[in-house]
């Protein structure tokens, strides 16, 4: 029996898994082939509508998949790898709720697990700050947002500081969450969205500027109050401490119930791999296959590695389409490399972005082609569900927010069975994963294929 283990539960494990199983299905309902997913979130989490979670246009629940659901000939382990043997081939994992230590051997493995906000650097944002990576974070900030609002007296206090909304970071994810938690609140928050450089979305505006300038636009119409040149400092039990041009000596206080941190992201390490192939931001470095350069049996994709654009050379963009597709292109390599045949070269060139600042109201660029308003609101709600992990969720996301176009009254908060201090309830695996047990080196055929 050969074993694949991947790590992480995103967009690379569902990708890589989908095309494994495509080509070498029968072997894993024989039992010839298993895999293992370890994930510290027995969900799946689908960040494309991360905005329209915390405008209240979807439930929490529409953006969630159950990993035995999405992954159903897979052995899940809800728990967290504490450790990887790359000699040994092997992966120590803890599992949610327990204290012991088990083990599992592998013949190839998926490093999927991503990265998150590089949270030291601000201190005070892990205590008082909201992020959007963790397990939990979404559904912690929606609802804490939906219990400002219940708290809020509809007339006055405009100085309560309740009402302030700090967001910090200018790109795409912080002007879309920032223009989310404004319309969220209809006038009765206030958002102020601070950038450390000079201009917002510089993702957009070299290439794109008419779409930067649009999102201003929105950001504006929206009365989202931007501060540029401006950083987040510290986050205090009081607000956020931002340090303009002047530097630290100039640090001021902005009072604030909520402090958003769309700061970047640095990948997540899983001990026993700081060894191998690292970039200068610490991603594993990968071969134009997708396997991690002079580790045998060791693949990467998504925030985790760096891949490289076959064009131009340079790094791809850490997002979820490029998630998705190296995803696929390495389950497809990871099927061939059992197989015993070649390995291909990632090919993806890039489609486009998009981003959403309100129901109808979207830039997109397909191609080139830039699009603004309804049309790249339903281009880019039609690529997103494309990738959802299920029609049923996809059909779900179509109900929802048609009932809000059409009535104009948003779902009631419902309280999340997340929390930021604590992981859902386990879901039952297909097969519990035996505490190991080496697998052992590759099988024959996969030793025919190694580097």
């Amino acid at each position: 029996m050969t074993r694949v283990v991947m790590l992480g539960g995103g967009y690379v494990t569902l990708h890589a898994y989908a095309q494994l199983v495509r080509r070498l299905g029968a072997r894993v309902r024989s039992g010839e082939l298993e895999i293992v997913v370890i994930s510290a979130d027995d969900c799946h989490s689908f960040h494309g509508f991360t905005g329209e979670v915390v405008a209240g246009l979807l439930p929490l629940e529409r953006t969630r998949t159950p990993l035995t659901g999405a992954l159903p000939l897979a052995s899940i382990v809800h728990g967290r790898a504490t450790h990887v043997d790359p000699v040994a081939r092997t992966v120590s994992f803890v599992r949610h709720g327990a204290g012991t230590t088990e083990q599992v051997g592998y013949a190839e493995l998926v490093v999927g697990t991503g990265g998150r906000e590089p949270l030291t650097t601000v201190p005070g944002l892990v205590e008082h700050g909201f992020t959007l990576r963790g397990v939990g974070e979404i559904g912690g900030l929606a609802e804490h947002l939906h219990d400002v609002l219940a708290d809020l007296p509809r007339e006055g206090a405009p100085e309560d500081p309740r009402r302030r909304v700090v967001v910090a970071g200018g790109g795409i994810a912080g002007t879309e969450l920032a223009a989310a938690v404004a319309d969220l609140g209809h006038g009765r928050l206030e958002v102020l969205l601070v950038h450390g450089g000079e201009e917002l979305l510089p993702e957009l505006r070299g290439s794109h500027p008419r779409l930067a300038h649009r999102v201003e636009h929105e950001l504006s119409r929206l009365g989202v109050r931007v501060l540029l040149g401006t950083r987040l400092a510290r986050v205090t039990g009081r607000g956020a401490v931002l340090t303009g041009p002047a530097g630290p000596a100039a640090a001021s206080l902005h009072p604030a119930a909520t402090v958003l941190a769309t700061i970047g992201q640095v990948p997540v390490v899983v001990p026993g791999t700081e060894g191998l192939a690292r970039d200068a931001r610490g991603r594993l470095v990968t071969a134009a296959d997708l396997s991690v350069v002079d580790a045998p049996g060791i693949w990467s994709a998504g925030d985790a590695a760096r891949v490289l654009h076959p064009v131009t050379g340079e790094p791809v963009p850490t997002n979820a389409l490029w998630a998705i597709k190296a995803g696929a292109h390495l389950g497809a390599n990871l099927a061939r490399r059992l197989r015993a045949r070649p390995t291909r070269p990632f090919g993806y060139r890039g489609l486009g972005q998009a981003a959403s600042y309100g129901l109808g109201r979207s830039v997109a660029e397909l191609y080139g082609m830039e699009l603004t308003g309804g049309a790249a609101w339903l281009l880019r709600l039609t690529f997103f569900l494309r990738f959802m992990p299920t029609r049923r969720g996809a059909a779900g996301v179509v109900r929802d927010l048609t009932a809000v176009l059409l009535t104009g009254t948003r779902p009631p908060a419902v309280p999340s069975p997340l929390s930021r201090a604590g992981a859902p309830a386990p879901a039952t695996a297909r097969a519990p994963v035996p505490v190991l047990l080496a697998a052992g080196p590759p099988d024959r055929a996969a030793q025919a294929g190694a580097r």
